[in-house]
């Protein structure tokens, strides 16, 4: 298998770390006000915790039964679900891998303050269950399945993205977009599209090392680790001579039995591969949920991977790469429904004695969508290029009601304080 046969070099022609020199110390934002005549949601927020030790459950999903619309909760449990106002007497469903589902009636939700905790489900395998001794069987068969098992519709479905760059614990950029996916059938070859709808984003407000960093693909990357849409970048079909698969303990995921499969590369395959976990719905054999990472082994080829421009004085290298992609089930055909990529990276500088090491999170949620039934397609002046940057496409952070009745990721408290400080600045600004 060559190199650009591999799902790494394919992926991470969307995930590249562009490194730039900042000449000035500053970058002033203009804040903008979007007016609303009048409010067509309720907004609900709350956490979701396990039942008996209280810990937040992080990407559980929130579902408002009988729609598409749904939402995730963020890295400290707490979600945000805005509701259309005609479905104020409906039910919500939350669930959470290894836990049992829980069905909630609006009426009875705390509209600011809800808990909702979440029990563990107990999974009993019989030996008939699972041949433990065949995972590439398995494997083989949710592949050969992928055309049945997903969805097989046109569809446009609105998405919540957000990317945030954290130099230690410090927040250095955060930018949040809502998009449209133009989705083509799981069976289809053909590329998906996005169209940008509205952003906001950060500005930079210290010298960072004398650099500024940029992350370019966006959502592109979060839509491009859809591996059942592009399963020639993981699981081709020559994938059995590139990964070794082995069982791992079932749970259970929506009350339905999963089977877990590790998987890593071959000992005699010498490249930069992934190794991680799928998880496969017992019922329907399809992929339900898939967690991997990056060997990083080898600095140089690693770095040559994802950074795209840097100085010469500086060695920059990936220490971190992990991938997490979720799919939701609706009327027995399954979807993308979250996509999230977490980055580290070590910048050493010349003559320095200190390094500075950069965190950066990218995740996109489904949060509705519907079928394209007129095959609607984007403009090609209209489709988000692969190459952008979303901080150079957004305006800045303006009033809370931004974004209106979309959906969005609850922000976490350290994202809320830097969005404080931002809104700080500007009125200095302004």
């Amino acid at each position: 298998m060559g190199k650009k046969d591999t799902f790494l070099y394919k992926t991470n022609r969307f995930i590249l770390l562009s490194i730039f020199l900042v000449i000035g110390s500053i970058v002033n934002v203009h804040a903008f006000t979007l007016f609303q005549d009048s409010v067509n949601y309720i907004e609900y927020k709350g956490i979701v915790v396990d039942h008996d030790t209280n810990e937040p459950l992080i990407s559980a999903t929130i579902e408002l039964n009988e729609t598409n619309i749904s939402t995730i909760t963020n890295d400290e449990g707490k979600f945000l679900l805005k509701i259309p106002n005609d479905y104020a007497d409906g039910k919500i469903t939350v669930s959470f891998l290894g836990y049992n589902d829980t069905t909630i009636n609006l009426t009875s939700l705390d509209k600011t303050n809800s808990t909702i905790k979440l029990k563990t489900s107990i999974t009993e395998l019989t030996e008939v269950a699972i041949d433990p001794k065949n995972p590439n069987a398995l494997m083989r068969a949710v592949m050969e399945k992928r055309g049945a098992n997903y969805l097989n519709d046109h569809t446009i479905m609105t998405a919540f993205y957000r990317e945030t760059i954290k130099k230690r614990r410090t927040y250095v950029s955060l930018s949040e977009a809502v998009v449209d996916v133009y989705k083509k059938p799981y069976s289809s070859g053909k590329n998906d599209f996005m169209k940008l709808y509205r952003a906001r984003k950060s500005a930079d407000y210290k010298k960072l090392d004398t650099l500024t960093l940029k992350l370019q693909g966006g959502p592109s990357s979060t839509l491009y680790i859809d591996v059942m849409k592009n399963p020639e970048l993981l699981f081709s079909e020559n994938m059995l001579e590139t990964y070794q698969f082995s069982f791992d303990k079932s749970t259970r995921i929506n009350d339905r039995l999963i089977y877990v499969l590790n998987f890593e590369p071959h000992k005699y395959i010498k490249e930069l591969l992934y190794y991680g976990k799928v998880y496969v719905d017992a019922e329907t054999l399809a992929m339900s949920k898939a967690v991997f990472s990056l060997n990083l082994e080898d600095r140089n080829e690693a770095s040559k991977l994802f950074v795209r421009k840097k100085p010469t004085r500086a060695k920059v290298y990936p220490t971190v790469a992990t991938y997490n992609i979720d799919y939701r089930q609706k009327d027995g055909k399954w979807y993308y429904g979250y996509g999230r990529i977490d980055l580290v990276f070590k910048i050493n500088w010349k003559k320095k004695l200190f390094n500075s090491t950069y965190k950066l999170n990218i995740e996109m949620a489904v949060t509705d969508w519907r079928k394209n039934i007129e095959d609607e397609n984007l403009r090609t002046k209209d489709r988000l290029k692969s190459s952008v940057v979303i901080s150079d496409e957004a305006s800045g952070f303006s009033d809370p009601s931004f974004w209106g009745e979309y959906n969005v990721i609850e922000p976490e408290k350290s994202i809320e304080s830097a969005i404080k400080k931002i809104q700080k600045q500007l009125r200095k600004i302004n």
